[in-house]
């Protein structure tokens, strides 16, 4: 009988990746923008969300939505779903000072 070494005994250790949200189209008063929504099990690391300027840490459900006319990755930010739902009514229009 052969004797089968212990690294070779051990399954084959792989990464868990978590499926992100399908990309959607939504149609905006600012535009038509392409959103994904983001599992927290499938962020590891911080981002700053543009609407709130506040960190949205690793481990936390988020969204990622850019212009729909620039599918590039420089575009792409990431928001707390709030912020990004509300992100409208927070900035002020043109002629308001806010």
């Amino acid at each position: 009988m052969t004797a089968v070494s212990p690294r070779k005994s051990r399954r084959a250790r792989t990464e868990v990746t978590w499926p992100l949200g399908p990309e959607r189209p939504e149609s905006w008063p600012d535009g038509d923008w392409i959103v994904r929504q983001i599992p927290g099990a499938a962020t590891t690391k911080a981002y700053r969300c543009p609407g709130c300027d506040q960190e949205i840490p690793p481990g936390t459900a988020h969204v990622v939505a850019w212009p729909a006319e620039a599918p590039g990755v420089e575009m792409r930010r990431h928001w707390h779903r709030a912020c990004w739902e509300r992100r409208l009514s927070r900035r002020p229009g043109p002629g308001k000072r806010g």
